[in-house]
């Protein structure tokens, strides 16, 4: 579902912001790193247990990403989605992959105790691109 160019711009080190529903049906946004799973077409997102995303998510799977091009503003990529999977394995890895790809850290700087990192998976449904 996801062309080479949304693909690379999920690649490149570009914010995004995910938006899940909260139970009583309003908005939540947060902006997030991401990355690509190309050979299983997921969107891959790291966060922690216990964040209000995790909660929704858990509540209603459906969520919706912009990617916005750093370099070009007005380049992005508006993604509506369903998280398949939401997994510890490997979440650890993940985060510190996305600190060097964010911060050119090898180590994600912001951890806090005891937090258990997640990842979200999350597989297209609908896919539009603007500019």
């Amino acid at each position: 579902m996801l062309e080479r160019e949304q693909i690379q711009m999920l690649r490149k080190p570009n914010f995004a912001h995910l938006a899940t529903v909260a139970p009583d049906g309003s908005p939540q946004v947060t902006p997030v790193w991401v990355d690509v799973r190309e050979d299983e077409d997921l969107i891959l997102v790291n966060t922690a247990e216990g964040r209000r995303k995790v909660k929704n998510i858990r509540q209603n799977p459906q969520v919706a990403i912009d990617v916005i091009e750093q370099e070009n503003p007005y380049n992005m990529v508006s993604i509506k989605g369903e998280v398949v999977d939401i997994t510890a394995e490997g979440a650890d890895e993940h985060i510190d992959s996305l600190a060097k790809k964010y911060l050119g850290k090898d180590k994600y700087p912001f951890r806090q105790p005891g937090e258990k990192r997640l990842i979200l998976k999350i597989r297209p449904e609908r896919v539009a691109k603007a500019a």
